[in-house]
């Protein structure tokens, strides 16, 4: 999944969680899995999140920023990015960008940045 996010510009990926993040970036992290949702062990769901964070050194310009990767379609699309291969180079039956949520402030050590979390749907054996 980071892969997939490294093809929009100037975006950093970050495929486990960094301890100082660095924006603009995007943290992939498991949520959940559902085991045996097929007969057989022939299917697995997986629920990750990618949390999207900007820097907020001017509000206006942060908030545009994310609105940017939280646009459904386009050269900075979170989602677009994301279901631009959706085997996940051969890894994954089928995956989709469920819904974006939490768009808000998010402090890490004394730094507040701006965020907001994609929650994917990944199918996989």
């Amino acid at each position: 999944m980071a892969n997939n996010l490294a093809t929009i510009s100037g975006l950093r990926t970050a495929p486990t969680i960094p301890d100082l993040p660095n924006p603009p970036v995007a943290i992939v992290k498991p949520n959940s899995v559902s085991f045996d949702t097929a007969f057989a062990r022939g299917l697995d769901e997986y629920e990750f999140s990618v949390l999207l964070i900007v820097g907020r050194a001017d509000e206006r310009t942060a908030q545009n920023k994310l609105d940017a990767y939280c646009a459904p379609s386009g050269a900075g699309s979170v989602k677009q990015a994301i279901e631009s291969d959706k085997t996940l180079g051969g890894n994954a039956y089928d995956l989709r960008v469920r819904e974006m949520r939490n768009y808000q402030q998010v402090g890490v050590g004394d730094v507040i940045y701006l965020s907001a979390e994609f929650v994917v749907q990944v199918f996989a054996e």
